[in-house]
């Protein structure tokens, strides 16, 4: 596993290093993931972290809660709207300057929300978030979607850290169709070839990984939720679906030289506790 020590000057000055940045850049291209170290302030995920453990009660409370395949993971939007809204999270320059190296001028985020892993035994089945863009490949294309994820606490495997199962974004042949499960047979094949890992990353780290990867939820053996932030950074002609919902008034905050939020900016109450939906989730009983 790539992790990049992010200096205080690169933080200070809002840069990265060609040195690291390119090392970033190899990492994602080769096994699919990297970590940028230290670069959201602590102090902001502590506040994202107090409200979102509150918000978490309300979308249990929901008829509908939205569990993502068990009752261990939760999908959960962070707040979109001020005090809630911090630069470091949404347009962090060290995660854009890889992004933007990786999916060219143009790049763009197109989603914004989250899951938390509740106290739970519960796994989620081995899968990627989305497949090739074209059908029948020999050799996987470059990327064009990025994941960017962002926990409010340390995260490791005690606490439901996601597995990575390292380099399968380059595998052509696994994921196909609607089921976006890896089946158990290639993950044999896989396993035998390089393992799955369970990263652990401090609080305050950035994982960035191809969006593409295989990777899975896992249980959360503590007694404290463990929130975290989903961001995707997409190429800039790739067709991106409903745009995000931020409060009017927040504009120049998502000002930036490189990377363009698609967004809106409406003047009603943005309700981000029926937002999200779980994914394929069925009750037992």
């Amino acid at each position: 596993m790539t992790e990049i020590d992010v200096s205080r000057e690169e933080i200070a000055t809002g840069t990265l290093s060609r040195a690291h940045c390119d090392a970033a850049v190899n990492a994602v291209l080769v096994d699919g993931f990297v970590v940028l170290k230290n670069v959201v302030d602590q102090d902001h995920l502590d506040v994202l972290h107090e409200r979102m453990a509150q918000d978490l009660a309300l979308l249990l409370a929901r008829d509908d809660a939205p569990f993502n395949w068990n009752v261990g993971n939760v999908q959960q939007d962070p707040p979109p709207f001020p005090p809630y809204l911090f630069r470091d999270i949404l347009l962090n320059d060290q995660v854009i300057a890889v992004t933007s190296a990786l999916l060219g001028q143009g790049v763009k985020s197109r989603f914004y929300s989250g899951n938390t892993a509740i106290p739970s035994g519960h796994r989620q089945p081995v899968h990627a978030d989305c497949t090739h863009l074209w059908p029948r490949l020999s050799v996987a294309h470059p990327p064009a979607e990025l994941v960017i994820n962002i926990a409010t606490i340390d995260t490791s495997p005690r606490n439901g850290s996601t597995e990575i199962w390292p380099g399968t974004h380059l595998d052509v042949s696994a994921v196909a169709g609607m089921d976006i499960k890896v089946p158990e047979k290639i993950l044999t094949a896989r396993r035998a070839v390089r393992p799955p890992i369970q990263p652990s990353v401090s609080k305050g780290g950035v994982l960035i990984r191809d969006i593409r990867l295989w990777h899975a939820g896992m249980p959360n053996h503590t007694d404290i939720p463990r929130p975290m932030i989903a961001m995707i950074h997409a190429c800039g002609w790739l067709e991106t679906g409903t745009p995000l919902r931020f409060p009017a008034g927040t504009e120049a905050l998502f000002q930036h030289p490189v990377l363009h939020i698609c967004a809106e900016f409406v003047g009603e109450p943005i309700d981000h506790i029926h937002a999200p939906d779980g994914y394929e989730y069925t009750p037992e009983g």
